[in-house]
């Protein structure tokens, strides 16, 4: 093959068009190569090789001469891992479901690794999803809790903080017992046993549906709501998920909440605004404690399944709680099963009453169907003008779309760990944020729902996104890319997102020297 013709393929691999506007025409490159010689072949191949990565997500990061001998280290447990499960697939973690690896993956020293890793911030995690679940465990020996059992006191149903017998309309058809006599009752180890397997969906990887997954999912969420909705006690988990969250590596923090009416000992509700203050008090407090920690901000994400009047006191609501908290507010959302909610286009009269000041960061796009409404709130949340895009599982099949986010810089809040358990996708390696990644799709890795996973706060989505999404040949430049873009796409302001950076790279730079005094 001429040189001629070489270039003349790789600009039209490119996409690029001759000076008179003209696009190139097709190359039949099954006739064409025949002729060349296998040297001229091997320099095409690697030229394409070249190019697809170049326009990968995080190719462009540069290295220092330390980071690039910190990728040695990182990139040889890389390798082993990939080595392995290439020459027994069964055995590769990213292709199973992780409540079968669980352990196995914690015992990696790829794992290992990344726990360490300066990861950022978490842009999607959920309020009442957040702590371990042996932290739930210990709140439940607290004085003052009750526990509200059927079917013959066997099965838990909710849990009040209360001085005496509860009397909730709502439960009146269950048993209301202190926590210690039913703990008593049953058994200190089969209590443990017991409230392990209600606070989390471990260890069960099978559903019949997604709808299956989700029933339990919510269930979750309801019987947790009495435990942690007592006011000393939110206060005290939410401290306790920041603390979680900063030994994984988490140094920023985006919540969304439903802002959930808090209640005292006496049953005494609390405001919505009482919620956000117990929020914003403990995140200060937080960060006097840990100087390096660069703080949290407040996303208000109440349920979608509602009429549309119902979403326009949603926005009121939130219009008063950013006057009220004008920088800890930072967006809004709405939540729930998307499948079975109302979609964005029900909700876009009063959506678009939403001042500027308060940003659109929507769930959408969380689903397997094709061509519906569902689907096709990724259309609306892009139109409507949505910072970040949650999930974002279906972009894929829409090419405008994509397209769209990329010229926009709108990222996809990508939550591998959460997409397999509710049923999306089995294997990591068919996940559609490869396709993101390949094409340079601007995304950040989050968590979701890690504490009903027993998941760790973001190693775990970093470990799947990293060894079983990635390409083989992701390394150092993916994972700084991504720690970085998560700042970057957060709610702060510039200055804020400024400093923010310093602390991290502070952080980063220990790491690297960490992982080069292992070489």
């Amino acid at each position: 093959m001429s040189s001629g013709l070489l270039m003349r393929a790789l600009r039209h691999m490119s996409g690029q068009t001759a000076k008179c506007g003209k696009k190139y025409e097709p190359l039949s490159m099954s006739r064409s190569l025949r002729d060349i010689t296998p040297e001229a072949y091997s320099t095409l191949r690697s030229i394409m090789i070249q190019m697809e990565r170049a326009s990968s997500l995080g190719n462009s990061m540069q290295l220092t001469d330390k980071e690039s001998a910190a990728n040695k280290v990182l990139m040889t447990a890389k390798s082993k891992e990939l080595e392995k499960g290439f020459l027994n697939p069964s055995k590769f973690t990213p292709g199973q479901h992780i409540f079968q690896v669980l352990k196995k993956v914690e015992r990696s020293p790829l794992f290992g690794l990344l726990k360490t890793m300066p990861k950022g911030g978490i842009l999607h995690a959920h309020d009442t999803a957040l702590c371990s679940t042996e932290f739930l465990i210990g709140l439940t020996y607290r004085e003052n809790l009750w526990i509200c059992t059927a079917d013959e006191g066997c099965r838990a149903i909710a849990f009040r903080f209360s001085k005496s017998k509860p009397t909730m309309k709502a439960m009146e058809e269950c048993n209301w017992e202190p926590m210690a006599d039913f703990r008593e009752r049953r058994g200190e180890e089969n209590v443990k046993k017991y409230l392990q397997s209600r606070f989390s969906m471990y260890p069960f990887s099978s559903f019949l549906s997604n709808n299956q997954a989700w029933n339990q999912f919510m269930s979750i969420f309801i019987l947790l709501d009495g435990l942690l909705l007592y006011a000393p006690i939110w206060a005290e988990y939410y401290y306790n998920a920041l603390t979680e969250m900063y030994a994984d590596g988490v140094q920023y923090l985006e919540l969304r909440s439903l802002l959930p009416d808090l209640y005292c000992l006496d049953g005494t509700p609390l405001k919505m605004t009482d919620t956000v203050a117990i929020y914003k008090s403990e995140t200060e407090r937080f960060m006097a404690n840990n100087p390096d920690f660069i703080g949290a901000r407040l996303i208000y994400a109440p349920l979608r399944g509602v009429e549309p009047k119902v979403v326009d006191e949603y926005v009121q609501k939130c219009i008063a709680l950013k006057k009220e908290f004008p920088t800890f507010l930072t967006g809004f959302d709405l939540v729930g099963q998307e499948e079975l909610g109302r979609p964005l286009i029900d909700f876009v009269e009063p959506l678009l009453k939403m001042p500027e000041d308060i940003n659109f960061y929507f769930h959408c796009g969380e689903t397997n169907w094709f061509g519906t409404s569902i689907d096709e709130n990724l259309i609306d949340a892009i139109l409507l003008g949505t910072k970040r895009i949650g999930h974002g599982y279906a972009i894929v099949k829409h090419p405008v779309a994509i397209e769209m986010v990329k010229k926009l810089d709108i990222a996809i809040e990508v939550c591998p760990v959460s997409n397999q358990v509710l049923q999306l996708g089995q294997d990591y390696r068919n996940h559609p944020a490869a396709m993101l990644i390949a094409n340079d799709v601007p995304i950040v890795i989050a968590s979701d729902d890690p504490s009903f996973w027993r998941a760790t706060p973001l190693t775990h989505d970093f470990y799947f996104a990293f060894l079983g999404i990635a390409p083989f040949s992701a390394d150092l430049k993916l994972l700084k890319h991504l720690a970085i873009s998560s700042i970057r796409y957060s709610g702060l302001t510039d200055e804020e997102k400024s400093k923010g950076m310093d602390k991290w790279q502070k952080q980063w730079n220990k790491w690297i020297e960490s992982l080069t005094k292992a070489a």
